[in-house]
């Protein structure tokens, strides 16, 4: 993956091409000082003024409480203020008027959906500079945009390109998780299509999996396929319950996208992803019809479809499976407590350790205390 692909997969690149694909957006410059204030690692203060007038009224009282919050009560108290972008508000809210009120915030490439857990209402739907602020600077996905943006890209030697941030902003949209599925291309060829929320089970996608498969690759055909700027990217898209696909977002082709229920290494390979070896599943079913092309495998945990002839592997999660815990529940606690549990930082739990063995010193030392100094 080169720093170049990851350039042409900012929104504001591919959404002029694909605009009446795809969802309605609009998209705003991120001035510095916002920039430098969503990578502050102070306390996070988030300003309650950018609100409708309503809401104003209404939390009037909790807005100005949280500009006069003293967070200690010894001699170095200092009080926490939020900041204020007043020509920056304003446009975001004009922009959140203009698409209905309701947004879903990203920025060139990433939306904070590891934060959602943050959000009164645990979505990404967004009313105010305040909800995207809060969002935004709880996401360990948007840091990752503003910090290392090529991180993982092959060409590190060469610079790095010069990216003018974005505010992206989209018309919210309810959309069913179990219509969302990502789809892989390489040489300008759809070769794989994923269930986007893989950890549940939908029915529909099971027995509609020919037609899903179909519905894809037509709109690949038609719409996307030799008209985005590299021949080799991932494209998410959305299936309604009208059965029409539309386009959801593009990504570069590598290890920085999630590639779901395929690996890297196979769909990088350059081989046949049908010829995969199953390691970890037991195989459920196999069935092969031979006058449709289609060839099914069911595992223990996703089912692949293939169309024998011409199409891309298909994989879903099927009924055998349990239902598996969100990937980015991970993300609710801090890191530390992860790298603890997993043992993926072995210091943290040999300091982990002396703290405990510190701790029952103590305990220790104070019971004998106590014992000394009990009357007799």
């Amino acid at each position: 993956m080169k720093k170049e692909q990851v350039v042409n997969c900012q929104f504001s690149v591919w959404y002029p091409i694909f605009k009446k694909h795809t969802i309605k957006s609009l998209i705003l410059p991120l001035p510095q000082n916002v920039i430098d204030y969503l990578l502050d690692d102070g306390t996070l203060v988030v300003s309650g003024s950018d609100h409708n007038t309503q809401q104003t009224h209404t939390n009037n009282s909790d807005s100005n409480a949280e500009e006069d919050i003293q967070w200690s009560d010894d001699e170095t108290t200092t009080t926490v203020t939020a900041p204020e972008f007043p020509e920056f508000t304003s446009k975001v809210l004009e922009a959140i008027n203009a698409l209905g009120g309701r947004v879903f915030p990203k920025l060139n490439w990433s939306a904070p959906r590891d934060a959602n857990w943050i959000a009164l209402n645990s979505s990404l739907q967004c009313h105010s500079l305040s909800d995207i602020f809060l969002l935004f600077k709880s996401s360990d996905f948007i840091t990752h945009d503003l910090t290392q943006p090529f991180l993982v890209c092959s060409d590190q030697d060469s610079p790095d390109p010069v990216i003018n941030y974005e505010l992206v902003l989209r018309k919210w949209s309810e959309l069913i998780p179990g219509g969302e599925f990502r789809c892989f291309v390489k040489e300008n060829k759809l070769i794989a299509i994923s269930q986007r929320d893989y950890t549940q089970y939908y029915q529909h996608i099971l027995k509609q999996e020919e037609q899903i498969c179909q519905a894809i690759q037509e709109f690949f055909s038609q719409h996307i396929q030799y008209n985005f700027l590299d021949e080799d990217f991932v494209f998410d898209v959305y299936r309604d319950s009208q059965g029409r696909v539309w386009l959801i977002d593009l990504n570069p082709f590598g290890e920085v996208t999630d590639s779901l229920l395929f690996s890297w290494e196979e769909l990088t390979s350059g081989g046949e992803i049908t010829q995969q070896q199953v390691s970890h599943h037991d195989t459920r079913f196999h069935h092969m019809n031979r006058d449709k092309g289609l060839r099914k495998q069911f595992y223990g945990n996703y089912a692949v479809s293939l169309y024998v002839q011409e199409g891309p592997a298909f994989r879903y999660t099927t009924s055998e499976v349990t239902v598996q815990p969100s990937p980015c529940l991970s993300y609710r606690i801090p890191r530390d407590f992860v790298d603890l549990s997993t043992g993926e930082d072995a210091y943290k739990l040999i300091d982990f350790l002396k703290l405990k063995k510190s701790q029952q010193e103590e305990s220790e030392e104070e019971e004998e205390e106590e014992e000394e100094n009990a009357p007799q």
